[in-house]
């Protein structure tokens, strides 16, 4: 079974409030080293075999007219899930 991540974020130019909330939030609990957020949305779509080209395609389709708004989103990321844990370190 193949995964594939989808990434969306807000348009730079749309008001973010969740972001906003957030890096609020961050010096009140000590974290001073950031100075911006933005929140977006994380998809993660399974698929019977591997993730291949046309797989991938397919889900930024799905991504561009399903999972995002394009009016005030943008598709910012369609990867191979595997490929993604193969390069994360804890």
């Amino acid at each position: 079974m193949g995964r594939v991540v989808v990434e969306v974020m807000p348009k730079p130019e749309i008001l973010d409030p969740q972001g906003k909330a957030v890096v609020g939030a961050l010096p009140r609990l000590g974290f001073t080293q950031f100075t911006g957020a933005r929140q977006g949305k994380r998809f993660e779509l399974e698929v019977d075999g591997e993730v291949t080209p046309e797989v991938l395609q397919a889900a930024r389709e799905a991504a561009e007219t399903l999972l995002s708004n394009p009016i005030i989103e943008d598709v910012v990321r369609v990867a191979d899930a595997s490929e993604e844990s193969a390069g994360v370190s804890a």
